[in-house]
């Protein structure tokens, strides 16, 4: 019996240690899609193990509705982080459970029902989240989805300023998409979005389940801008591998925000995780190294392959290299010839997600193998 949703790669992974992981031969692959974003500290992380140690000695699960310390603290940890005046937490197991409560939190919070979000985003795969995600392919099998639901053409900011009217319930978008292309938003955008939601009593929710965490060279990308949305949604690396989402609202949502509940939403043992990650996240100011090795990696790009791409784009350690011909075939010459895992963003846009711990040498290697590989 296998999996019948997923496309196996031929590559069975059976361990990791770093930025490094390695299959079932003893092959060792430098990691540089993170697994989507999902390791920022690396695999096999001293800080993120210990924890999830010590709380599986003390106790595995109990329902959210019992206070539990390490629980308690990651509530404390996450709202210090969170951008602006953004003080309350729900926290469940994924993105796209993250981005469902989002949507479900505006609605009941302003008593609207539409929706505004961009073309070429992503949101997440269940019915709520799939709704204000753009492409076609990954919806056509589940219609009739969500109907209230505007696309806008991503940085177009009259477009965006004409969408948002007072039947509007909240604006969603990524401050840099991913799926996308590694599109990053122009501070005009996210300006105008956060103008139009004001004036109609809309929501703001910045999908930062990619974004968040230190990746684009901030704690959060839309510190960048200075546009502090209602919500902010983060996952993927926020347990350092382990399955996590939290939705981070201001207090004029969470007062008002229906009914909802995860059963598994706060596990102990994943909260433990979850709080080792983002304290080590900052008291390391992984930030600030994710700016550095991130621009130091754009420019060798840049200097050393020229012409041979069309692009280079993003912030921090999200970075998309437009290559002008199959991402796919460009990433299994990286694996097979270069021992270099990396991801796509649409047919032709290489992604760039690797823990943020990586130093000059592994940047250096990577430039390497794709001067090579794109020669």
């Amino acid at each position: 019996m296998s999996d019948f949703i997923y496309s196996k790669k031929p590559i069975q992974i059976e361990s990791g240690d770093g930025v490094y992981m390695s299959d079932d031969g003893g092959t060792e692959y430098l990691d540089m899609g993170g697994s989507y974003a999902c390791v920022p500290l690396g695999h096999g992380h001293d800080a993120v193990r210990s924890a999830v140690d010590e709380q599986l000695s003390k106790l595995t699960y109990v329902q959210a509705t019992y206070p539990v310390g390490i629980r308690e603290e990651l509530y404390g940890t996450l709202v210090d982080a969170a951008p602006g005046d953004i003080d309350n937490v729900w926290l469940c197991n994924s993105g796209t459970e993250a981005n469902e409560a989002a949507l479900k939190f505006s609605r009941s919070a302003t008593g609207n029902t539409n929706f505004v979000a961009s073309m070429q985003a992503f949101h997440g795969r269940t019915m709520g989240s799939l709704s204000l995600t753009w492409k076609k392919k990954y919806k056509k099998h589940y219609e009739p989805l969500l109907e209230d639901v505007e696309f806008v053409p991503y940085n177009d900011s009259e477009a965006m300023a004409e969408a948002v009217d007072d039947d509007t319930a909240a604006v969603m978008l990524e401050p840099i998409q991913g799926e996308g292309g590694i599109n990053p938003a122009t501070t005009e955008f996210l300006e105008t979005a956060r103008e139009a939601t004001d004036e109609a009593g809309a929501a703001l929710i910045f999908d930062e389940i990619q974004t968040g965490l230190g990746r684009t060279g901030r704690l959060w990308e839309c510190e960048r801008t200075g546009v502090v949305p209602d919500i902010v949604t983060s996952a993927k690396g926020l347990g350092n591998g382990l399955p996590i989402g939290t939705t981070l609202c201001r207090d004029w949502i969470a007062e008002d925000y229906g009914s909802h509940a995860s059963t598994f939403g706060g596990n102990p043992v994943i909260a433990a995780a979850a709080n080792a990650t983002v304290s080590t996240i900052r008291e390391e100011d992984l930030p600030a190294h994710a700016a550095e090795m991130g621009e130091y990696l754009r420019d060798r790009v840049e200097r050393d392959l020229g012409n041979a791409v069309r692009d280079v784009r993003g912030q921090g350690l999200m970075i998309g290299i437009e290559v002008g011909r199959s991402a796919n075939s460009v990433l299994r010459d990286l694996a097979i010839e270069h021992g270099i895992l990396a991801l796509p963003a649409g047919r032709t846009v290489v992604r760039l997600l690797p823990p943020l711990v990586i130093e000059e040498e592994h940047a250096d290697r990577v430039v390497d193998a794709l001067a090579e590989v794109m020669t």
